[in-house]
């Protein structure tokens, strides 16, 4: 009898505990991030998408949600802790690190899962019609028509520094009789479309959708190449990088190569973030370098995590550092 009970008790000990499991799961913390990207429509938003429902799927505990920002502004966000993580600039994450120029103050809570994500290409666009010309003419001719990014992101802000270097500004644009309008990616590709500005400046990975949709609309236009002087004071003065738009990206927009000035992304994490949780991102994407994270988004297909975590603007999380040397990819 004794014995009967005592397989009953073991039985049902048993049982309890293995009922008990699923409650033990279900309160398992889980961690709630919000990832600030670029313009809803950008290549940025759907990258940071398509990110966040890759990590998900393989670290249940983890949840991202995605959220509208810009190169220019997501690292005093990340800062200031209103969002744990999201896309930054590489030029421009080293500066808000140092607090120099755009920035005012250090951004000393920073910490980086590594760069090279998404080579970022500045594309200007000319119209169909317009005077075939450099793009020092083009800017500097009184009656430009030019439409931007909205004000303070990292595309506007570049085209600023190249007016800045060719003697001009939006001020002087408009007080010469032109225009240079700004808005979401949507807006200006409605205004060139449209015909409110002749010319197109954004900073987008290859192939940026607004170019390929307006390839294939009716006003098209060609792709204009950025002057050697232009790209080396911009690799000088504010560390950016220099690449091409390869002959057939955008097959009507150009005949072949374009140089341009080019950017990288980096993703930026405030010093908050848990370091498992860190490591547990770290590892998903490290692991699915490639042909998945390509077809997320075709940019990130050249994304090597060998040398990703070499950036130095500001300092690789502890999390992500693990999984690099983990994976042999760092040293010990």
């Amino acid at each position: 009898m004794n014995s009967i009970i005592t397989r009953r008790a073991l039985s049902l000990g048993a049982l309890s505990g293995a009922l008990a499991l699923p409650a033990i799961r279900k309160a398992h913390a889980q961690s709630t991030l919000e990832w600030v990207a670029g313009s809803v429509g950008g290549g940025w938003y759907t990258m940071a998408a398509g990110l966040s429902s890759l990590i998900a799927e393989e670290n249940p505990d983890i949840r991202i949600r995605v959220t509208p920002g810009g190169g220019l502004a997501n690292p005093t966000r990340i800062q200031n802790g209103q969002a744990q993580m999201g896309w930054g600039i590489d030029a421009f994450t080293a500066s808000a690190g140092r607090g120099e120029e755009p920035y005012t103050a250090k951004h000393d809570k920073l910490r980086s899962l590594g760069t090279g994500y998404s080579p970022t290409e500045h594309h200007f666009l000319r119209a169909d019609g317009t005077p075939v010309a450099d793009m020092r003419t083009i800017l500097t001719t009184k009656g430009v028509k030019i439409g931007a990014p909205q004000r303070s992101s990292t595309d506007e802000m570049t085209l600023q520094r190249i007016l800045k270097f060719l003697g001009s500004s939006p001020d002087k644009i408009r007080a010469d009789g032109g225009r240079y309008l700004t808005g979401s990616y949507a807006d200006i590709s409605a205004a060139y479309s449209d015909g409110q500005v002749d010319y197109l400046y954004a900073a987008l990975a290859k192939p940026a959708a607004i170019f390929t949709e307006i390839a294939q609309g009716r006003r098209g236009g060609q792709l204009v190449d950025f002057p050697a002087d232009i790209r080396k004071h911009l690799i000088d003065t504010y560390a950016y990088a220099e690449g091409i738009i390869p002959a057939g990206t955008y097959p009507t927009l150009q005949k072949a190569d374009v140089p341009v000035t080019t950017m990288d992304s980096v993703i930026l994490l405030n010093e908050s973030v848990p370091e498992d949780v860190a490591y547990k991102i770290m590892k998903t994407l490290i692991k699915n370098k490639g042909q998945r994270l390509a077809s997320i988004h075709v940019s990130m297909a050249a994304w090597d995590p060998a040398v990703s975590w070499k950036y130095p603007g500001v300092p690789l999380a502890p999390g992500a550092a693990k999984a690099y040397k983990e994976a042999g990819l760092m040293p010990a």
